[in-house]
This record gives structure tokens, sequence and C-alpha cells, in this order.
């Protein structure tokens, strides 16, 4: 890898944690985090030659800004904020990728109820440790941790809740852009009764199945996704029917939990960083923050026990605190982020046994967080290209008005598969 550019003021962009690239616009998110502050969500052109350029900025709506999604329409921009967990959307164009207002919808999941951990410089814990107290200290609150829409209509957001060790199910109105009521909460793991401390989940890019990492008990837990359910309920928020009677009736089933760190290893020394499903579908990927590792999970493709994981390794980051990763483009490529050692390391990943080697490039950066993948669509007429096929779908759209309510849905979502296919193609060859 080679440096570019170096963008930002540290007076002004403090502590940005978390960043999600526009999937068909050269525009960059990132969200800073600050515990007493509300956060910044900032907009960035990306040109070619790797400069940064801000077009927009806006206030998060609340503190510990920590996770950014954009909806299937790419209308709007979902925020979480981890420490007081409430959920924003914003507005964007879908032009320039700006904000194109203030925050126009915001969900608090505690309701309004004040917040009963003190923060670290009145006493409060190191939110870094393990520890019996620091865990309990914690978990006093509701603490959202992402926000990943379903998939396949993306009329559900899954919130992790680290402070509650639930899964929360939300329903997204894409028409109005808004969180517009919780449906479910459901146990991130086996419920043993020691925390868990649900970070992030994944969806598996084919299989009906999604996968839950757990900080602080430093496992994996994995779903089964009900499709038909999530498809009863996007047809029933396009008839405007009442959605209360989904109150309680979840879209996930867990089938299984496994440890990311070995057996022998004291859980309080270690948490879980980022997982992720490798582009292939064969591989889950999940970092240990105090075992410092990458730890990589074979997917069982046989029917009777699909998505299921099955340990193949665990492989040193060559650094302290590794707290994200991010495969390149190909797949071939890990680069991960050892946050204390202040080093981002590179690996070759092999996509047959599942094994990373250290390619022996490491660079200097100073307290690494995240680690955001690019691909620059680099002339008019890509942009072109991806503006013709969002006007064609558009029309086939309008041309399925009079299908059955479910078999349009399932065309639409046919059809998005298609556009993210073409919009790839488009930068693939460019």
């Amino acid at each position: 890898m080679v440096l570019l550019n170096i963008t930002g003021n540290k007076k002004d962009v403090i502590n940005p944690a978390f960043s999600r690239y526009h999937p068909s616009l050269n525009v960059l998110y990132t969200c800073t985090e600050d515990i007493e502050e509300n956060g910044q969500i900032l907009a960035y052109k990306v040109h070619k030659t790797g400069e940064l350029t801000k077009i927009s900025q806006i206030d998060a709506g609340g503190t510990s800004t920590c996770y950014l999604t954009i909806d299937r329409a790419q209308k709007n921009l979902l925020a979480v904020n981890y420490w007081d967990s409430t959920l924003v959307v914003v507005p964007l164009s879908s032009e320039t990728g700006e904000f194109t207002g203030p925050i126009k919808n915001i969900y608090d999941p505690k309701k309004g109820i004040k917040i009963k951990a003190a923060l670290k410089k009145n006493g409060g814990c190191n939110h870094s440790n393990n520890d019996d107290s620091t865990i309990a200290e914690r978990q006093k609150d509701p603490h959202s941790h992402a926000l990943v829409l379903d998939p396949f209509v993306g009329c559900v957001a899954y919130v992790p809740d680290l402070g509650k060790d639930v899964v929360r199910e939300f329903l997204y109105d894409k028409y109005n852009g808004a969180i517009s009521m919780e449906l479910n909460e459901l146990p991130s793991g086996l419920s043993t009764g020691k925390p868990d401390g649900p970070r992030y989940l994944c969806f598996h890019p084919t299989y009906e199945i999604v996968y839950v990492v757990n900080e602080l008990s430093s496992t994996i837990a994995v779903f089964s996704v009900d499709k038909d359910l999530l498809l009863e309920i996007a047809q029933a928020r396009k008839e405007n029917q009442d959605m209360h009677k989904f109150k309680n009736r979840s879209t996930l089933k867990l089938i299984q939990s496994v440890s990311t760190i070995p057996s022998a290893f004291p859980k309080k020394m270690s948490t879980c960083g980022r997982v992720c499903v490798h582009n292939s579908g064969n591989f889950v990927i999940v970092s240990n923050r105090g075992h410092e590792s990458i730890a990589i999970f074979r997917v069982d493709r046989k029917s009777d026990s699909q998505g299921h994981l099955r340990r193949t390794g665990f492989f040193h980051t060559r650094g302290e605190t590794p707290r994200h990763f991010k495969f390149d483009s190909s797949g071939q490529f890990l680069v991960v982020a050892n946050q204390d050692s202040n080093t981002v390391a590179v690996f070759t990943f092999n996509q047959i046994t599942g094994d990373i080697v250290f390619t022996g490039n490491e660079y200097r950066v100073p307290s690494p967080n995240f680690i955001c993948s690019c691909p620059i669509v680099t002339n008019d007429a890509d942009n072109e290209n991806v503006s013709a096929i969002n006007d064609y779908y558009a029309e086939e759209e309008c041309l399925s008005s009079s299908l059955d309510g479910v078999l349009q849905t399932e065309l639409q979502i046919a059809n998005q598969k298609i556009l993210e296919l073409e919009k790839r193609l488009a930068i693939l060859t460019s």
C-alpha cells in the first residue's frame, strides 16, 4: 500500500470511529466518537488521486457515534449512537451523496431514561477492560452498537444492544425514512446467565443466515432468518396495515454458538472486534482483541447444517488490539488495524483453506481503528451507466405495479441484486 492523502484537522475531526462508502457514488462517510459531545457525521468526495474533499457535515444527534449504514434506496443514512443508544436517520442526495437536511427521525430505545453509568472522568470504567466490575458498569444501560438492514426487503433494522445482551428488531419505514417501532428483542447468545455483549452482525451473502459477534463472551451466535416473515412485514407496511400484529414475532432463530478464542484462554483477557463473511461465502472471520488474533471459520454448505461454522484456525495479527480488518475487493488480501500497537498489517488469504499469511508489509498508523475499502468510479460514463440502470429499474417498478404484492416484492429484490451486480461490473471495467 502507498499513502496517498491525509485529510482533516484533529480539532475538527475528533476520534473518527467508523466509515461507510456509498454503494454507487465516490463519497465516504465518517463519524466521530465523543462521549460528552454529540458525534459529527462528515461526507467526503473521494477523488481518483485519493484526495478527500469535505462536501457535507451534520450533527449525529447523540454521543459516541459508532456505526453508519445506507438504506437500499440510497436515500437515507442511518447512524447509531453507542453511549445514549439512539438511532437516527439523515436524508441523502441521490445525485451528490450530500446531506439534504437535518436529522429527520430519531429513535430512543431507552425511552428517554437517563444513563446510569458514569463517564470515565467521573469515576466510570475503562471500556477496554473485560473484568466483572467493568462488565457490570457497561451493562447498566442499553448501548446500541450497530444497525444492519435485512438484505431481502430492507424493512427490518437489526440492532445489537451490548448493554442488554439482546438483538433488537426494528421496523424501518423505507417509504418515509424512519425507525418507526420496535418489533422484538431476543437474546444474542445461549442465555447462559453470563454476559454476551453483542457488537456487530453480518448476513451471509446467499444463505438465510446471520452471524452475531458477542464482544464480552468472545462468541459468534449463528441465527437462521425467516425470510417469509420479512416479506410479510414488507407487504403489510406497503398496504398500510397495523404493524402491531408483528410485535414479539422474531425473524431470527438461534441455531449455533461457537467460541472465537481457544478454550483455555481466559475470556476476561479478550474481547471481540469485528465479524465479516468473506465474499465467497465460504468463511466467517472475527478479530480478538487481547488474544490478538484473527479467528477463521468455514461455513458449512450441507443442507441439514447450512450456515453452521467450523473453526479452521487462529492467526496472530502481528500487533495489539485488532479492532478492525477489511478484505480488498479481490478477497485475496486481509488488512488488519492493530489499534494499540499503531500498526496496519497486510496478510494474504487462501480462499481454499482459509489460512492467512503475513506478507511482510506493515505500516505505522496512529491508533488505527477502522479500514474502509473505496472502489472508485473513475469517469462520467460509469456514472451515466449507473444512472441509466437506476432509471431502467424505476420504470420496471412502475410496470410491475399490477402484480401480486408478494411477487412484486420478490421482483424488486431480484432487480436490486441485478442493479448491484451491474454497478460492480461498471467499477471493475472502468
